[in-house]
């Protein structure tokens, strides 16, 4: 029986992994999953998350927990976004290399990269630039998470068998999201204030910014696929598409959109006809996000879910969660 503990199990990438392990489950794998919820268990605490794994034991930990947040909230809450983050970070991993645990996977996000990376994004490009000053706190703590890996990997594989990974998802979206007309990310935040602007038949939506950015998008549930993906690597295979103190695995689509043309395809799903106005007085963000996910493309996996079929599905899923 193999105890897998998945921390953040009721967030978006969380509860999508948790959706694939049970269906393992189902298939007869001798699998026992582990979850606390953030009242259960605070994660930033440090004697009750050795007090967990303590108790349980588990013996692969996957940490899909983060404080996370749009532009907005990572400009307005800079200090909670590094501490929680890195709080999280260190207590779940030293607490699960305490507690015996060989395998563990860390999930980061693509806002690591510099700002003017060159695109698309190789995973050789951390640490060559400046970050985007608006997340720049939340980068650093994922970026301090790769490292947490990469450390333990080298001071304790030979010796304990410890093999901890990271993978990096671009713009993540999809049923589960936050929907918050404040705190959200864009895929969300077009949806809701579209969706709105449809129910009280508002003839604008104002958007953010110029809406000339590029983005690239991810569906969630290819995101947990990706993830089991790459924990499930025999070692032989990861360690040869990786190097020691540059492991991270980009995972996206390899395809982008504009803001502008995002918002177009929201309307389109919406059913919204009035007119789209940028407000360019806000701030854009990176000019542009593409992820160079070759490395995972070699070692046999590319995401399969078309960023408009994606769109109606996160879209039914927030219609269907406001019943």
């Amino acid at each position: 029986m193999t105890k897998i503990y998945v921390a953040g199990h009721n967030g978006m990438v969380g509860s999508a992994i948790i959706k694939r392990l049970k269906a393992r489950q189902e298939k007869g794998e001798a699998i026992k999953l582990i979850t606390r919820s953030h009242a259960e268990l605070d994660l930033t605490d440090q004697a009750s998350v050795r007090d967990f794994f303590s108790d349980e034991q588990p013996d692969v930990v996957i940490l899909a927990a983060a404080k996370v947040g749009g532009i907005y909230a990572n400009n307005t809450y800079p200090a909670e976004f590094i501490y929680q983050n890195m709080m999280m970070e260190c207590n779940v991993l030293h607490q699960a290399w305490m507690a015996g645990v060989k395998r563990f996977l860390f999930l980061g996000s693509s806002c690591i990269y510099p700002k003017f990376a060159p695109q698309p994004m190789r995973e050789d490009t951390l640490l060559t630039g400046t970050l985007e000053p608006t997340n720049e706190p939340y980068a650093i703590a994922k970026i301090a998470g790769i490292k947490l890996c990469e450390s333990y990997n080298r001071q304790y594989g030979a010796s304990h068998g410890v093999d901890y990974r990271s993978v990096m998802p671009t713009n993540l979206y999809g049923p589960g999201d936050n929907f918050h007309p404040e705190n959200s990310h864009v895929v969300p935040a077009l949806i809701r204030r579209f969706h709105e602007a449809v129910v009280s038949n508002a003839t604008e939506v104002v958007i953010w910014g110029s809406g000339k950015p590029y983005r690239e998008f991810l569906h969630v549930d290819d995101m947990a696929e990706a993830s089991l993906f790459v924990l499930d690597l025999p070692r032989d295979r990861y360690t040869a598409n990786t190097l020691p103190m540059l492991s991270h695995i980009n995972v996206g689509t390899g395809k982008e959109v504009t803001i502008a043309e995002l918002a177009v395809l929201v309307a389109q799903i919406t059913s919204f006809s009035g007119r789209i106005v940028f407000d360019s007085t806000k701030p854009d963000g990176t000019p542009r996000k593409l992820m160079d996910v070759s490395r995972l493309k070699n070692m046999g996996w590319s995401a399969k879910i078309d960023l408009h079929e994606g769109l109606k599905d996160t879209y039914r899923w927030y219609r269907s969660s406001m019943i």
